[in-house]
């Protein structure tokens, strides 16, 4: 690695200094141990982006391996990728610290590892947290409940709205709106397919005005859920009124209103959300390397409607809201 970053005198090259924002300190992770269960790039991602944290205050550049090898240094690679690690040649990668990315992919990092403490383990980021803090506490309370089933209803508008006026064309970020806001690998998508996208808006809200368990299917309704979180939350901040009078009545709980729970709980994984960082293009294919060592299922825009679990997917002839 050093052959690649030095001029033989102890100079950075130019191809380096070029690359990142603040050349300077390098931190080099190129060996690792671990032993199972922990043999795993999330946890090796975690582990990684703990240790770029406490090391120093300042910014500096961390270089990992990019190179196909024994599985050790195949999850140091695959966590990098998970860290916004950038390829700087083919044998190696680089996470600039002096940018937002790496920090945001960290967060992301965490999260997904919270999530999966939530459903059994614990938590590596936490030394109080107490799974029986948990037990015996709705996540989703009538209020919350509430906002969340109105937040996916006025997207399920939105979408409809945009299935008439785009009809088979491309949707665009640039442009705005619903569809423009998925993942770009969605972007050239039909009418049928978003015809799809919007009825997950509506299952979902019709879950919550049943006061049906509220669990994504597909990879559709994990997007949709996603996003009807966040609505919500946008309409508890900017909409304090319609909000007041929408749960009017409702039983109080200490737990309404916890958006960063319910990201937590009601979902298994947050994979999908991956599809947002242009880092990990083409992690959505199945022969994709770390596609294969994440265990990532129906990623690919034609397999988001496809049920995760046949027993429980939702009644094809269900039909849709408008014709």
């Amino acid at each position: 690695m050093a052959k690649q970053l030095f001029y033989i005198h102890g100079q950075f090259t130019p191809e380096y200094e070029n690359f990142v924002d603040l050349p300077g300190n390098v931190l080099v992770v190129d060996d690792l141990h671990i032993a199972a269960p922990w043999d795993d790039p999330w946890i090796v991602a975690g582990l990684t982006s703990s240790i770029i944290d406490r090391l120093t205050d300042n910014q500096y550049a961390v270089v990992l391996p990019r190179v196909s090898g024994d599985a050790e240094t195949a999850l140091l690679t695959e966590a990098g990728v998970l860290l916004s690690a950038e390829p700087f040649s083919d044998e190696v990668l680089i996470i600039d610290t002096s940018l937002a990315a790496p920090e945001e992919a960290a967060h992301r990092v965490r999260e997904h590892l919270r999530s999966r403490a939530r459903h059994g383990g614990a938590d590596p980021f936490s030394e109080d947290w107490d799974e029986e803090d948990d037990e015996g506490e709705e996540t989703l309370t009538a209020r919350t409940r509430a906002v969340l089933h109105l937040a996916l209803q006025d997207l399920s508008d939105q979408a409809w709205q945009e299935v008439s006026t785009l009809g088979d064309q491309p949707a665009q970020r640039s442009a705005g709106g619903l569809f423009g806001s998925l993942p770009r690998v969605t972007w050239n998508q039909d009418g049928p397919w978003r015809r799809q996208m919007a009825r997950a808006f509506d299952d979902l809200a019709a879950d919550c005005s049943s006061n049906a368990e509220v669990e994504p299917r597909s990879t559709g309704e994990e997007m949709a859920l996603h996003l009807g979180i966040a609505r919500a939350q946008e309409l508890k901040h900017n909409r304090p009124r319609l909000v007041r009078d929408m749960v009017a009545g409702l039983p109080e709980d200490r737990a309404d209103f916890d958006w960063d729970a319910c990201s937590d709980v009601l979902f298994q994984d947050h994979d999908v959300l991956m599809l947002f960082d242009n880092s990990l293009d083409g992690i959505e294919e199945p022969d994709n390397e770390i596609h294969q060592s994440l265990g990532v299922v129906n990623l690919p825009p034609h397999d988001w409607f496809t049920a995760f679990d046949p027993e429980q997917a939702r009644d094809p002839d269900r039909g849709f809201r408008y014709p």
